[in-house]
């Protein structure tokens, strides 16, 4: 699957700030486009199950350690039919190095036994039926329907979360709030790509910690005040 390549440093903004959140939400928008005209998920997949088994595996790992481990994974078993054939011990071995392995190989076991058996091996292709899914949530399921299947979705992460809070964006209640906030100032056609945008943004210029707002292309612009204090 081919990724998107790495964003130029930007220079930091110095044109006039936007003042409501309906400006600032264009600005964001303007500028991740221009950084990351291309999108694509990170996490390696060749269809709507592998990507799900993929998601799966994020929970609180990296996109680098799940393309490491779901090759091996997906060499004894790629489908739903071969899945639910392996025992939960075995997919638990292969999976460890992704964390909360107990939790992930139920799922996952899980999930697959109830394709196959109540899906016809296919991923299903409604936000209901996949949270319905063993190890499946409502961001899980928000990426499976946009990035398998087209839907606009607006998948949370912490990246997003935290970024939407330093843009002002958002209040930073709950998750739940960002999504519901963000989907509120962004068009719908445009859900898919940003919400990897502002990932891929997060990840390399907007981090959690060590994070520079000054220095920052769109925190220098549109960042709360407190991030400049001291």
């Amino acid at each position: 699957m081919a990724r998107t390549s790495k964003a130029p440093n930007p220079k930091v903004n110095t044109a006039k700030a936007p003042a409501s959140k309906k400006e600032k939400a264009v600005f964001v928008a303007t500028t991740l486009a221009k950084l990351y005209p291309r999108t694509s998920i990170p996490l390696d997949h060749e269809d709507p199950y592998t990507l799900l088994v993929a998601v799966v595996l994020s929970a609180q790992c990296t996109d680098k350690k799940v393309n490491e481990i779901t090759p091996l994974l997906f060499a004894k078993a790629r489908t739903p039919q071969q899945m639910m054939k392996l025992s939960v011990e075995q997919i638990q071995d292969i999976i460890r190095p992704c964390g909360l392995s107990p939790m992930k190989s139920k799922g996952i076991h899980g999930l697959s036994k109830i394709i196959v058996e109540e899906h016809g091996g296919q991923v299903p292709r409604t936000f209901s039926e996949l949270e319905a899914l063993p190890g499946v949530g409502h961001k899980t399921a928000s990426v499976v329907m946009a990035q398998a299947f087209g839907v606009p979705a607006f998948p949370v992460d912490t990246h997003i979360h935290r970024l939407a809070y330093r843009w002002t964006l958002s209040t930073g209640k709950s998750v739940e709030h960002t999504e519901a906030d963000l989907k509120k100032l962004f068009p719908k056609e445009t859900w898919n790509d940003l919400h990897l945008r502002i990932i891929y943004f997060g990840r390399e210029h907007c981090p959690a910690k060590g994070h520079d707002a000054r220095k920052c292309p769109i925190c220098s612009v549109i960042g709360r005040k407190e991030m400049f204090k001291g």
